[in-house]
């Protein structure tokens, strides 16, 4: 039966069987195939399935699909083996079961596999048995040196088809079993192979395993004791006659079939740390293993390692774009929250900047308009940065402006706010300024939770900072804090400047910081203009950085009542 297995992604390793019919790939939760992917559209291609063939389709979608990185216009025939990619997706296309794939168990340079095969690790603590170990062979001073004797032309092409296979390997799981395959033709007395490799806990587990006799509920039992060995002394052995090697005593395999002769090789990655184990046995007494045999093997094992790195690197790289590519959508959602433009109230002007540190930062700002005519400046600067401070960010926002709807007082909204926020139990907390100024009667009205306080400057160029005395603690932190408001009538010509701590902690080279005070005095410098305020405040800054990396989100919102 056709099928089409995910070779990554977030369903990597599942198989699809295709009955015939259509089959839909895509986004959407209603495809039949679901790809979770952003860049993937909805309904992104099709699969035809027919008794004789199967086809697919692109259904036109943003980024297309490529079946062996060629682009599929109009339909596309299948053949077994075929790489359909959909986006940074890769699935294989099967015509039948893979365990089934190999030749049959008649042919003696074959290996057969069979589903309910599967190995187990056995912790046998017994010492190593001297007289077993016919041969011990230095895996690093001897990678990719392969010595031949007997049938040299065989077991060269066989090497040279494995080395072909491995050198092109992205998905193990593909690559890896034909190894074995390859290593029953090269060793005709081999009966079992075995690959295992370390998970991420530094455990070795079974991945693959062959037989070249069928045998229904068969179990491969590998002694952990060598695997371990082998591992940590990095170098590749062969067992004389494991049946009579004491590792093995507590191992039922070992009675039940009669091991006569093993080899078993480490596979290493580029800094020669343990990446797993091959591992061969065979039953006949008469073909045990020689010396000359554990050199193809481990020549093998090299080519392996090679192949496991590279796919272990081409996962992380497909991680890191696909992390990449999820941190630009949060990146573009974020700055969706934040104004498009400036208010358009008669007699003010405003600027405002917002820079992330990273892709995506937890400073925010708003302009809100109040149903009563008054508008709402908000500046606020979530506890750290990065995606976590992002979405709290965009809580916040969302309260701020539910709060302000149902509350006309200033400082009852805010108090509201940081009930609310209490509420989720984050453990983060926000600090808060918020200006509310009516164009009516020009007064400021300034609630401060933790915040820098705002920088008042006056026509004459004074500059004063309202709201200190009336600053509480910084919204999440507690419940049941009461805060105050402070109150600035804003003459023509008076300006108010808000900035998170990114701008005045800014830090060059030496650690000294750009201060709030040194802000202060350039405000106090200029015409009060919030474009030339917000100019020279971010020139000042970068000049202070000097090539420093920034450190923390900035933001900075300047308003003036006109002259």
């Amino acid at each position: 039966m056709p099928s089409l297995v995910a070779n990554n992604g977030p369903e990597a390793g599942r198989s699809y069987e295709l009955r015939d019919g259509e089959y839909i790939m895509g986004r959407h939760p209603d495809c039949d195939i679901v790809i979770d992917v952003g860049a993937v559209s909805r309904y992104h291609c099709k699969v035809y399935v027919t008794e004789t063939d199967s086809n697919l389709e692109d259904l036109k979608s943003r980024n297309g699909t490529f079946v062996n990185e060629t682009a599929s216009t109009g339909r596309t025939k299948l053949s077994p083996g075929d790489q359909i990619r959909v986006c940074d997706v890769v699935f294989t296309y099967h015509l039948d079961d893979r365990t089934k794939a190999s030749p049959p168990p008649e042919d003696p340079g074959q290996a057969s596999d069979d589903s309910s095969v599967s190995a187990v690790m056995i912790d046998d603590e017994a010492e190593v048995s001297s007289s077993t170990i016919m041969s011990k062979l230095d895996v690093i001073s001897t990678r990719g040196r392969a010595q031949f004797a007997a049938s040299a032309e065989l077991k060269l092409n066989a090497l040279i088809e494995i080395t072909q296979s491995l050198g092109k390997a992205l998905i193990l799981d593909e690559v890896l079993p034909q190894v074995l395959n390859s290593l029953f033709r090269i060793f005709h007395q081999a009966d079992r192979g075995f690959v295992g490799l370390v998970d991420d806990k530094g455990t070795l587990v079974p991945r693959w395993t062959k037989l070249r006799r069928e045998n229904t509920n068969d179990t491969i039992r590998v002694s952990r004791t060598i695997a371990n060995q082998v591992m940590q002394s990095k170098e590749a052995v062969i067992s004389a006659d494991a049946a009579t090697d004491e590792r093995f005593e507590m191992s039922q395999s070992i009675a039940d079939f009669r091991i006569r002769s093993m080899m078993c090789a480490p596979l290493l990655d580029g800094e020669n740390k343990a990446l797993g184990i091959l591992q061969l046995d065979t039953l006949n007494q008469g073909q045990k293993f020689q010396n000359e045999d554990l050199e193809i093997l481990v020549s093998v094992a090299y080519q392996a390692s090679i192949a496991i790195d590279n796919t272990r690197l081409h996962e992380q790289r497909f991680q890191q774009r696909t992390l990449a590519r999820d941190l630009q959508l949060a990146k573009d959602v974020q700055n969706a929250f934040l104004p498009r433009r400036a208010p358009d109230i008669e007699g003010y002007d405003f600027f405002d900047y917002y820079q992330a540190a990273n892709q995506i930062g937890g400073d925010y700002y708003d302009y809100i308009r109040l149903v009563d005519g008054r508008l709402v400046v908000v500046v606020a600067d979530v506890v750290g940065h990065g995606i976590a401070a992002a979405m709290l960010m965009a809580k916040l926002s969302a309260e701020a402006r539910f709060c302000l709807a149902s509350i006309s007082d200033p400082a009852a909204a805010v108090t509201a706010l940081n009930e609310r926020m209490c509420q989720f139990n984050l453990n983060r907390f926000v600090t808060f300024v918020m200006v509310t100024i009516d164009p009516e009667t020009h007064e400021a009205t300034i609630v401060n939770a933790g915040h820098p306080p705002p920088i008042h400057r006056r026509a004459d160029g004074t500059v004063e900072t309202p709201s200190k005395q009336e600053a509480r603690l910084p919204i999440g932190i507690m419940e049941d804090v009461e805060y105050h408001a402070a109150n600035v009538t804003l003459q023509p010509g008076d300006s108010l400047t808000l900035f998170t701590d990114g701008l005045d902690e800014a830090m060059n080279p030496e650690g000294k910081q750009f201060t709030v005070q040194r802000m202060r005095e350039i405000v106090s410098e200029t015409s009060g203009a919030p474009q030339e305020i917000g100019d020279r405040l971010l020139t000042s800054v970068r000049g202070h950085l000097a090539g420093a990396p920034q450190a923390d989100d900035m933001c900075l919102v300047a308003l003036r009542r006109k002259t």
